[in-house]
This record gives structure tokens, sequence and C-alpha cells, in this order.
């Protein structure tokens, strides 16, 4: 039937990712994959339900701009566009906005006026909307945003301890990872039941970009992301928190300009930085007990996750369950066991075959706290609240 589906497009710094479902309340996916490598060697993967896995090596892509418009191509050429009714994108920034939003003109010139508070992301998940909308004017589109689901924090946790003039400016914490945090809180109430759902947890998105969020009565009260994505826990290339006294040296003791900073903090940092060979967990826990300096990038990361889960902990007022996800946290037993064992003090204990076999519940029978590990799929989130927003 065609126009009976929702095209999702998750748009990245280095890759943009798709999904096709059916509309309705099924919502049956039948095509997936991603643009991966933008700026490097790029390609395109992709997998119909109808077929095995392909690739699409070489393609002529440099940056986004040209990533956004080959894909735009590809999706014409595979007729895609004949059968959607909606797009929905995920938008990182959304600052206010507290759900999706149908996308108009009125709400493309107050996303780039937010650009500068964003301007990693947004500025490309624009493009993206325009090329878009340019390309297929009759197919509404409809913006969700990652930061929706932290506008529930308290002002105490909102706050930067900065000149109250510069919060009513909206230099401030949003928090990001919101799709992912949306999408594990209903697959958990799916799993656990609801009255889990609403408990004191505490969600660890534990990938190549990475935070934890403190959730209470099914609410964000606290996330380590901040004003930007860089802030929190060490990531793949992102530095986490960092004293900002030691931007100040860098800048005035190194030369570093504004754009040599922003690029250390979020290109060269995290475990590529700390560890000087890569930015890959599955690297250096293969490199660990030949190389000192992978074991530190290693533990370093460890610890920060605990030490997070222990404030939020803390902030919470107990803990009644962990979740992870991302790739990390869904696929490496090794550092979920590396954060676990060190927090027995708040009744975790970990059932190391399970863990090992990357079930689902990884906690053993009497440990207080439920561990879980649930494998989070943003672009399905996606197209849940498309889904909503468009009353189908």
């Amino acid at each position: 039937m065609p126009g009976n589906k929702i095209l999702t497009v998750n748009g990245g710094s280095s890759s943009i990712k798709f999904a096709v479902f059916e509309a309705g309340e099924l919502l049956a996916r039948r095509l997936f994959g991603e643009i991966e490598g933008i700026g490097g060697k790029a390609k395109l993967v992709y997998t119909d339900i109808l077929s095995p896995q392909k690739e699409l090596t070489n393609i002529p892509v440099t940056d986004f701009d040209s990533a956004a418009n080959f894909l735009i191509g590809w999706f014409e050429e595979q007729n895609i566009f004949d059968s959607v009714k909606v797009i929905g994108h995920r938008v990182v920034h959304g600052m206010h906005y507290t759900g999706p939003e149908k996308v108009t003109d009125e709400l493309i010139a107050e996303l780039k006026t937010l650009s500068t508070f964003d301007p990693d992301h947004l500025p490309g998940e624009i493009k993206l909307i325009e090329a878009l909308r340019k390309k297929v004017p009759v197919i509404p589109q409809v913006a969700c945003f990652d930061t929706s689901f932290h506008t529930t924090m308290p002002p105490v946790a909102k706050l930067l301890s900065i000149p109250r003039k510069y919060y009513d400016k909206g230099v401030q914490r949003y928090g990001f990872h919101g799709l992912s945090y949306a999408y594990l809180l209903e697959e958990l109430s799916n799993i656990a039941g609801p009255e889990a759902a609403l408990g004191k947890l505490v969600f660890a998105h534990l990938g190549s970009g990475a935070s934890l969020t403190a959730i209470k009565d099914g609410k964000s009260i606290d996330t380590s992301m901040g004003f930007t994505p860089a802030s929190g826990i060490p990531m793949s290339t992102r530095t986490g928190d960092l004293d900002p006294g030691a931007m100040l040296y860098l800048a005035q003791h190194e030369k570093l300009t504004s754009k040599q900073l922003n690029h250390l903090v979020n290109y060269e940092s995290g475990l590529l930085g700390i560890s000087g060979m890569s930015g890959d967990m599955q690297d250096l826990l293969k490199k660990q007990l030949t190389d000192g300096v992978a074991a530190d990038a290693i533990e370093f990361f460890c610890y920060q996750v605990r030490k997070w889960i222990g404030a939020f902990a803390a902030a919470l007022g107990g803990l009644d369950l962990i979740v992870f996800s991302g790739g990390i946290g869904e696929h490496s037993s090794e550092i979920r066991r590396r954060i676990c064992n060190d927090l027995q003090f708040l009744g975790i204990g970990l059932d190391e075959a399970r863990n090992l076999n990357n079930e689902s519940i990884i906690s053993t029978a009497d440990s207080k706290v439920p561990v879980y590990v649930i494998p989070t799929n943003e672009e399905l989130m996606i197209a849940k609240l498309v889904n909503r927003v468009m009353n189908y």
C-alpha cells in the first residue's frame, strides 16, 4: 500500500541512520541502515527484511552535506518516498520543547537560532530537514528532540554555577540521549512491569557517546550530560567533565584557539585521548594486558561511571534498578562487571554467567538492585513519537 510508512532519520556527527516502519500500532520495521564513516571512508550499509545486508562502499561522501544529499538520492532511487507518509527526525537540541513537533517554517527558523547552542549537530540536522522538504515537499516531517526527555529535571539539576543572567539566556544543563532513555523506559515497563518503571532508576547509555540518567516516578531528575553532549562521563573522543581551569590553561599557555579547543574536547579526548591509540572500547579491551595506557583508559571510564551511579543513588534517595544500554553497555560483559563489582554496597549482585551471556537480567536472584541489559532503539522511538503526533 503506497503512503503507509514512516521514514526515520537520525543524523549524527559522523553517521546518518535511517529506518522505514509500517505506520500503525505494530510499527514493523521494513528497512534500516546507515551511512557511516562520514569524513573518512564512508559507506552505506543497509538491510531489507526480505534480503541480507548489503553495502555500498567508496560512496562519494566527504562531509555531512554530501552524505545527506547522497542518502536522499539513494532514497529516491529505491522508490522509498513512494510509500512514505511522514518523515521523523532525531534533533539533538530542542531547548524548551517537551515533545515532538511538526516541522514548519517557524520551527526551522527557531532551530536555526538555536544552532549556536549545538554547532556540532543542529546545522547538519536542519540541512537534512530542509533538503528533504525540497525533495519531497508533500511529505510532512516531525522533529523529535533528544532534550525533551530531560525537561522534567528540577531547577537545581539545570543550574550551572555561573552568573544567573546566562541561565536566563539559555546557558543551562539540558541533557541528551533523551530518545534512547524514553525508549528504554517504555521497554523496562514492558519487561519488568509499570511499577518497576516508576522506581528509582539509573539508566546508563554507554556507547561512543555515553551518559547516565537518574529517573524517578517515570521522569528524568538528573543526567550526566549538561549544556552540551561533551560533559559528564568520558566518551570515545569527548572529554566528559573537565576543569574549566584546564581549558583556560590550554588557551593561554598552549595558544589553542576556541576552534582548536572545541576539536580537542569533542574529537581528541576521552578514551582516545587517554590511550593515545583508540576511542573504541573493544580495541582497548584487546590491548589492555600488554598496554598500560589502554588499561588506564578503561579503568578511568569504569571509575567515572561508578561515581555517577553512586551520585545518582544519592540524588534519587536510593536505588531500585539499573539498566545498561548502548554499544558498550549492551555488548561488553567485562565493562559491566567492572562497573558493578564495586557497587556491592548499594545491594548490587552480579551473576557472572548471565552477564557473560548478555542476558536481559544480569543480577543475581537475591540482588537488592536488579540490573538489566536492554538494547536501545532510537529509530523505533522516533517512529512511536511520530505515530502519536500524527495520530496514526
